[in-house]
């Protein structure tokens, strides 16, 4: 058996794409409480003791402590994924011990992993007796793969995996303008190609890994785009009037109604219906606008600390003016670009989505 053979049979990025879509909605969750908590004066509290708290630190440190287990959840979802129920356990246990020596979100990643393709070993190759195969899923194997992947993270891997993080964010601190530029516009495009599926999700867990060691700019470059594209595509629907032009049928008219309030709280899947009834042309304007809503981020520093919330996140920038900022020009450029090589249909026709997509004509574009 080859190596590309064991690889497609572990199924690695199928198992982290799984975890990732476990992890969404406690990100959503989370952003959303300490968002709201934050924008009204909450601070993140070590605990909440009884008569010391307001509604607002309360929902700020809930949302807080949630989010500081996300390499736990990653952790549990990868395992789970690989081992199924019996894989939970151990992915909690070696989260937690990712969490203790500070290997942060890589080090869940790398521990889910461990501690899944432990459990699977012990589920095929231990055996046991009749009476105990009962106790297999529940006590045997989240024991043993609970305490071999814990020791496994607590004394082999995790320092390693510590040292790295702390050099790829002491590396990412010092960029200049020109290598912000640049990251920005790429994690930009990259994260919004797909409109939320793999490419969005594998962007996700990089970004999300660095704000966990504080660089919070890569997250909030992807989150603005996810916010700013939905409402570019209803912003286009006015610039092609400006131009004349009606690049909308009315069943898209109506998704806009829906696509655009999505978006401002941070859901971009609203929009796929349009993007779907002119993929190139749809891709290609919400690439564009968020390289320059990325770029725009990274340069002037958006730094929002929470990773997830729509316009809730600018409230916890430390530069809101650089978050709105990124915004409007991710929805301008989008909108423009939108609107111009977008063809003129009529109001009441009927996308075909069977027929093969058209390349883009510059002879569609006129302004009147």
């Amino acid at each position: 058996m080859n190596i590309k053979t064991v690889w497609k049979a572990a199924n690695p990025k199928g198992h982290l794409l799984t975890a990732i879509s476990f992890l969404i909605p406690i990100v959503c969750g989370a952003g959303f409480i300490i968002a709201i908590g934050m924008a009204f004066g909450g601070i993140p509290q070590n605990a909440l003791v009884p008569n010391h708290f307001d509604l607002w630190q309360a929902l700020a440190t809930m949302g807080g402590k949630a989010l500081g287990l996300l390499p736990v959840v990653i952790a549990c979802g990868i395992a789970g994924s690989i081992a199924g129920k019996p894989g939970i356990a151990p992915g909690f246990v070696v989260g937690l011990a990712a969490n203790s020596i500070h290997a942060g979100f890589i080090g869940g990643i790398i521990g889910g992993y461990l501690s899944g393709y432990i459990a699977l070993a012990i589920i095929k190759n231990l055996k046991v007796p009749d009476w105990a195969r009962g106790l297999m899923p529940t006590l045997i194997v989240p024991f043993f793969a609970s305490i071999i992947s814990g020791l496994l993270m607590v004394y082999i891997i995790g320092t390693p995996i510590g040292i790295f993080t702390h050099g790829l964010t002491s590396f990412l601190k010092s960029l200049g303008t020109s290598s912000n530029l640049i990251v920005g516009a790429v994690i930009g495009a990259l994260c919004i190609i797909d409109f939320g599926g793999p490419i969005n999700k594998t962007c996700f867990a990089f970004v999300l890994t660095l704000q966990a060691q504080g660089i919070n700019e890569p997250i909030t470059a992807l989150q603005l785009v996810n916010t700013a594209t939905p409402i570019g595509f209803g912003f286009a629907y006015f610039i092609a009037k400006l131009l004349r032009k009606n690049i909308y049928n009315n069943e898209e008219i109506e998704t806009l109604k829906s696509a655009v309030p999505m978006g401002v709280i941070n859901i971009v899947e609203g929009s796929i219906p349009i993007v779907m009834n002119d993929i190139i042309r749809g891709i290609s304007a919400a690439a564009i606008g968020g390289a320059c809503g990325g770029a725009v981020t990274m340069i002037y520093g958006a730094d929002a600390t929470v990773p997830f919330g729509g316009v809730l996140m600018i409230p916890t920038m430390s530069r809101p003016m650089a978050g709105i900022m990124a915004l409007l020009v991710n929805i301008v450029v989008t909108g423009i670009v939108y609107a111009i090589i977008k063809k003129d249909i009529p109001r009441d026709s009927i996308i075909n989505n069977d027929e093969q997509e058209e390349d883009i004509s510059w002879d569609d574009i006129k302004v009147s």
